[in-house]
């Protein structure tokens, strides 16, 4: 489909990425240039970056990466002509259409071409998608992107009312896709267009429920069975590295510090205090006896700093033999606790509805071998699930 070089060249369909819900696809095209919010970039510069690079802006505003196209990357990024199919439908619709690498697929409702190029590029080149839209413009831009994206060796797009007028195949395709305003006026077109060699599948994307009312109808009327309707509605989550939540034996070690810490500093004021105390009584006495109180005095300054340097010392020791013990708990624990740890986060909101699928299956009709002199009986096998 896209170019699969490893650098970017001139005429490539290249995918900018700014942010999340700011993507924008990019033809490169020389002497053009990208002018965003995040800066303007020349296509001259882009030319021979590898696919997946991170380019900075010339006047500094920002950064964009530019990223090869992908089915999905194009679904979120492409320009829209009408409502798209987003990735939740289109996976499950390819899934339960049982389309795979080889199968040959009809879609009536080409649009903007979501739907068509994750189909494209499951079929592969073994297998083919025949697309066809009503609305003439439309049909030519998605011509034109058909072509530019590489794909017209698998997609036939045709300009048709497929309602009235049917499909240009028959008993050729293993599935059918309907995104159309009235699917029930192409059922029976789309049965003539499947294979009836073997199981056969059909969808229909319709956003009201009387449609698919009509449609369920129209699919019984027409021999369908297995007919079953799906609602699909996306939950996102939000996956982030965390650092990993302290054990609580570390927390109790660290508020024991605490503790500690604030214990010594507490009987470090009162020893201080005791100090001042003494010192001034002492003056106080030196004051009346000029000789023998300066000499009591100085007296017990030294032994209350003494009982200070004692107390302090008895103090900080039993302080430091506290902190030992949690300090070796805390490296043991830190040795077992992994740096960081995934958090999942679950957004509040579901996407609203874009519009029901409703599937069935067409059973191939089994003909019993006539015998000599009888009549050929055709035999229909109806299976239950």
């Amino acid at each position: 489909m896209w170019s699969t070089a490893r650098d970017i060249a001139a005429g490539d369909v290249v995918i900018a990425w700014m942010t999340r819900d700011l993507i924008q696809p990019l033809v490169i095209t020389p002497g053009k240039e990208l002018n965003l919010k995040y800066g303007y970039y020349r296509h001259d510069e882009l030319i021979g970056v590898p696919y997946g690079s991170k380019v900075r802006s010339r006047n500094g505003k920002g950064f964009i990466h530019l990223l090869r196209p992908t089915p999905e990357l194009w679904t979120l990024a492409l320009p829209h002509r009408t409502q798209i199919l987003y990735l939740a439908d289109i996976a499950f619709v390819t899934s339960w259409l049982d389309i795979r690498p080889g199968s040959k697929v009809i879609e009536a409702g080409t649009g903007s071409g979501s739907f068509s190029h994750s189909v494209a590029r499951t079929v592969g080149p073994r297998g083919h998608l025949w697309s066809y839209e009503f609305h003439e413009s439309r049909a030519a831009k998605a011509r034109c992107e058909f072509t530019r994206h590489g794909m017209d060796g698998v997609v036939t797009l045709t300009h048709r009312n497929v309602c009235k007028d049917g499909f240009t195949v028959a008993d050729t395709v293993d599935a059918v896709f309907l995104d159309l305003p009235a699917p029930w006026d192409a059922v029976p077109h789309a049965k003539h267009a499947l294979r009836k060699d073997r199981a056969a599948r059909i969808c229909c994307f319709s956003p009201c429920m009387e449609q698919v009312l009509r449609t369920v109808s129209a699919l019984n009327d027409a021999g369908f069975t297995g007919i079953t309707m799906y609602e699909t509605l996306l939950r996102p989550q939000q996956v982030d590295a965390a650092p990993a939540l302290e054990p609580i034996g570390a927390v109790g070690a660290r508020l024991q510090q605490a503790e500690a810490r604030r214990e010594e500093k507490r009987l470090r004021q009162i020893a201080n205090a005791r100090l001042g105390m003494q010192h001034r009584a002492a003056k106080r006495k030196a004051g009346e006896r000029e000789g023998d109180g300066e000499g009591e005095g100085q007296g017990q300054g030294q032994g209350a700093a003494g009982a200070k340097a004692g107390g302090g010392t008895a103090e900080g020791k039993r302080a430091r033999t506290e902190r030992a013990g949690p300090e070796t708990v805390k490296e043991g624990d830190e040795e077992e606790t992994p740096r960081k740890i995934t958090l999942s986060k679950t957004f509040p909101d579901v996407r609203g509805h874009t519009s029901y699928l409703t599937f069935a299956v067409l059973l191939p009709a089994a003909t019993s071998a006539p015998t000599p002199g009888e009549a050929t009986v055709a035999e229909t096998v109806t299976v239950t699930e």
